[in-house]
């Protein structure tokens, strides 16, 4: 089999997005196969205690090994870590297993990295001491950092212990900033330069280097006091004659961070300006670090997670082979309230038991409207969290907005509200009917959008999640309002 590795990282190069769910149905395919002739094997020689046959069981087991070894040595770290969250436990295992012993060459430090926290968490108890510390060992100081929440604190001081008094600055400085910070995010990996030296010595310089940090499309210029004064692009430093100097062709407009900006508003910033990488300053001006855009994205993939998840009353990331007691605790809390809220909406219906029974269509239209006002909500809401996320609602247009959403919630529930005023006359044969529905509808629509601007912003005003259990208090409100609303017209116009 050629070797497709990069000279470089040693990993195997990516040809295709589907590989690795092409490895996963193989990898199934060749695990079952192992359960079935190890449980057949098992049965005929239980008891036995014949040479022959545990050598057969020995040869066996080392040939699905071999099989296994061939698939998994030709995967990127990335690729391994998406086999593994897609395994159910005792697979996983197998898989791990192999990945982790001595003879495996795929990076066990990488594939930690690259899985998602819930497996990471109970693959790393799996291991011993000396198994993490080989797994670990080689990985670069924000990597490590990245890793050491998931760490025994034991491990953590032994791998500490073995870094340069640097090094281990650098990770207590990347784990002293919040996990959403551009600190905590930030690459110390960068090649700095004076502005007072020719291309020609900055390519002599680095030729010097195995390697150039990974999404180097910049090195930076800085004094003598490692205060950022600019950066030289690669294409610049490609193009122009070797004898000019750094600061007749370096930038000097360039977007900075700081380790406690949001990284999040980063990443925006990175959207907009097409970034691949930028400067990590500290209060004073120094160079401290660098963002690149494979964290980038790491933190859009992140965040975009986490508003799904919210938006489902989830707590956190769960594995999908999570054990039933830990998926309990993450789905419960949520489920719970919305059991609360089902059951005022219920009540409220209830005390117009009377209205029901004399005009029964009622109980067949009024899910409409709960329906569609929690469906306008909804709508309204998810704009609104998005324009939160991007930055783009403040004290200056709130009022503009809130106009424009309620305008649009009233001209379309006129629209809808005759339309289905006149589907429950056909149906009931009511004419006052059609007036009850229209203006049931209008309101719960007004009421959805109004709830649906003021949750989202109000949370964020008190500096939470604004997606956290924002659908939960609009079907609340709509499903209870939205009876009151529709069973008290009803009430006072068809009895």
């Amino acid at each position: 089999m050629p070797d497709d590795r990069d000279p470089l990282t040693k990993h195997p190069t990516p040809r295709d997005p589907d590989d690795a769910q092409r490895a996963l149905e193989r990898v199934e395919i060749l695990l079952r196969r192992a359960d079935r002739v190890e449980a057949v094997t098992h049965r005929q020689h239980h008891g036995e205690d014949d040479a022959r046959h545990r050598l057969g069981e020995a040869l066996t087991h080392r040939q699905h090994e071999v099989e296994l070894e061939r698939e998994l040595d030709c995967l990127h770290p990335a690729d391994v870590a998406y086999l593994l969250e897609a395994l159910p436990n005792d697979h996983r295992m197998a898989v791990w297993e192999h990945i982790k012993s001595e003879d495996s060459v795929v990076d066990s430090g990488e594939v930690l990295l690259e899985l998602s926290e819930g497996v990471r968490e109970a693959l790393v108890a799996s291991m011993t001491t000396d198994e993490i510390v080989s797994a670990v060992e080689e990985l670069d100081a924000d990597e490590l950092a990245d890793l050491a929440p998931d760490l025994p604190p034991q491990v953590f001081d032994l791998l500490s212990s073995e870094l340069t008094l640097e090094e281990r600055e650098q990770v207590r400085s990347a784990m002293s900033f919040p996990e959403d910070s551009v600190g905590a995010r930030m690459n110390f990996e960068m090649v700095t330069i004076r502005d007072d030296v020719t291309l020609e010595v900055v390519l002599r310089y680095l030729r010097r280097f195995d390697e150039l940090p990974d999404q180097c499309d910049q090195v930076f210029v800085v004094d003598r006091d490692h205060k950022l004064i600019g950066s030289l692009p690669l294409d610049r430093l490609l193009i122009n004659e070797p004898e000019t100097e750094v600061v007749a062709v370096m930038r000097t407009d360039l977007l900075t961070l700081q380790p406690e900006d949001d990284a999040g508003d980063a990443a925006q910033a990175f959207e907009r300006y097409d970034l691949v990488s930028a400067p990590v300053v500290d209060a004073q001006g120094r160079l401290v670090g660098r963002l690149t855009v494979n964290e980038v994205v790491d933190v859009i993939r992140e965040e975009s997670e986490e508003a799904q998840l919210s938006a489902a009353g989830l707590r956190e990331e769960e594995d999908i082979f999570a054990p039933v007691g830990d998926s309990i605790r993450n789905r419960a809390p949520w489920l719970l309230l919305n059991l609360v809220t089902a059951s005022v909406a219920s009540f409220v219906a209830s005390r117009f038991e009377n209205t029901v029974g004399q005009i029964v269509i009622l109980a067949f239209l009024m899910s409409i409207i709960a329906g569609i006002g929690g469906n306008s909500g909804n709508q309204t809401m998810t704009l609104i969290i998005r324009a939160l996320a991007l930055g783009r609602i403040g004290a200056s247009n709130v009022r503009q907005l809130v106009i424009k959403e309620l305008t649009v919630s009233v001209l379309i529930g006129l629209g809808g509200g005759i339309i289905a005023g006149g589907f429950a006359y056909a149906m009931s044969g009511r004419l006052l009917i059609w007036p009850v529905m229209a203006g049931a509808m209008l309101a719960n629509m007004l009421v959805g959008a109004a709830l649906g601007i003021i949750v989202p912003l109000t949370r964020a005003r008190f500096g939470k999640d604004p997606a956290i259990g924002s659908s939960v208090l609009l079907t609340f409100a709509t499903d209870t309002l939205g009876f009151l609303i529709f069973l008290g017209l009803a009430t006072l116009v068809l009895l």
